[in-house]
Formats: C-alpha cells, structure tokens, sequence
C-alpha cells in the first residue's frame, strides 16, 4: 500500500482525546492533527518522538492533516493508522501473498452478518456466495520487547466480533481473525491477557470452535506499508 507522498515529518508534543494529537513541524509550528486510532496506543505515543503525517484533500476538513506513522526507540516504524489493516489486508490477500486465504473468486467488504449485527471486514467467496469464509481483521501496533499485543486497551467490540466470528464457524464455515501488525520489530502475537482478559479468553474459545487465527506483519516505509510476512499467533 503506497502512502500518501509526501508525507510530512514533525515531533509529538502529546495525544489527547483520543482522536488529536499536536505535533510540531520542522518550522517550529506547532500543529493540531487528527489520531486515526482509538486505542490506548502502548508505547506509541511519547512526547518526543518521531512522527509523519498525511495531508487531506478536502478543503472542509476541520484538521487536514493526519497522523499516520511513529518512530519507536529511534529505529522502528509503526503504522498507527488502524483504517488502513483492512486495505492492507485485503491488497495482500488479492496479491497472493496471504497463502493461508488463496483460491477465492471474490473479496466484499463491510458485509452485514451474524446474530450481533456486525458488519464482517472482509467475505471472500467462490464468487457465487459459495466457500464462505468470513474474515475480520485487526490493526496491532502494542508490543513488549518481541511480542505483539492485541488489545492495548479494553474492546467489547473486539470480544463480540469473536464471539460472530465463532457463530459462523458454528453454522460450518469458515472463519478467520486476521492480526495486522504493523510493525517490523516482533516475532510473535499475544492476547494481552493483562489488558483486556476477557478478550483472551474470547479468543481461545473462538479457536475452540474452529476460528482460524492468521497473523501477518508488515514492512513499514514512510513511502508505503506491505504485509511480507507470516507470524505465530500464540495463546
């Protein structure tokens, strides 16, 4: 996925309300920018730190420029821009390069299902609405020392896309909780059983009934983001 070019590159002064963050420019401003992420963003957000931003097109917009990269400890890059993981996701899985999810005609988005009424990231199907395999996907940005974590913060919605996810298994087809982690730095994904352990134990049920857990993790450029990689999903 290309980013928007150029991106622009400031230092955080801090995030607030969950959706702003003020950083300061390399002219000194300092500017109020939107935070396309609603977590808790563990470790992601340190005064201080590197930071990039895109520039919106549209004029009306009240805060035109949005948060879309971090730089942790000095050396690595995280995505915390979590409505990118299901374009990431699905560029992925239609370039071929998500070997767990090939051989399906055709991918939807955003298809309403399930006794919850939940809207499903992704539906791949045979192209006819055969071979269903429902497909939500997470964006993982929080990690400790070599692994990943997912929540970072407390997520009914997380527990309850589960517990659809594990319905639909049920009903006998497929499905699959995908882990986007964007960032280079990890070697394995976690619940964060110490954040949110109602989410863990979710999530090992989901698994009992048959959901499928994938995690891919991305390379991350201040030029684009790409899924490269498979990784354990341990629980």
């Amino acid at each position: 996925m290309k980013l928007p070019i150029p991106l622009i590159e400031g230092t955080l002064v801090r995030r607030y309300k969950r959706f702003l963050a003020d950083i300061r420019l390399s002219d000194g401003e300092v500017v109020t920018v939107h935070c396309p992420n609603t977590g808790a963003m563990l470790g992601c957000m340190d005064p201080g730190s590197r930071v990039w931003v895109s520039r919106a097109d549209n004029p009306k917009r009240k805060y035109p420029l949005t948060w879309e990269l971090v730089e942790i400890d000095g050396r690595v890059l995280v995505g915390i821009h979590t409505g990118r993981a299901n374009g990431l996701a699905r560029e992925a899985i239609q370039n071929g390069n998500v070997s767990q999810l090939q051989g399906y005609q055709r991918v939807r988005s955003e298809i309403r299902y399930g006794s919850e009424r939940s809207r499903v990231d992704l539906l791949l199907d045979g192209g006819d609405g055969s071979d269903q395999c429902y497909v939500e996907i997470k964006s993982v940005t929080a990690a400790e020392g070599p692994v990943a974590l997912f929540p970072d913060a407390v997520t009914s919605r997380g527990a309850k896309h589960l517990r659809e996810l594990a319905s639909m298994a049920d009903q006998g087809h497929r499905a699959v909780i995908f882990f986007c982690v964007q960032r280079g730095d990890v070697k394995e994904v976690r619940p964060a059983d110490a954040i949110d352990p109602v989410y863990g134990e979710a999530l090992r049920d989901a698994i009992r009934r048959k959901v499928e857990v994938i995690a891919y993790q991305a390379e991350v450029t201040p030029e684009s983001i790409r899924l490269v990689r498979s990784l354990p999903v341990k629980v």
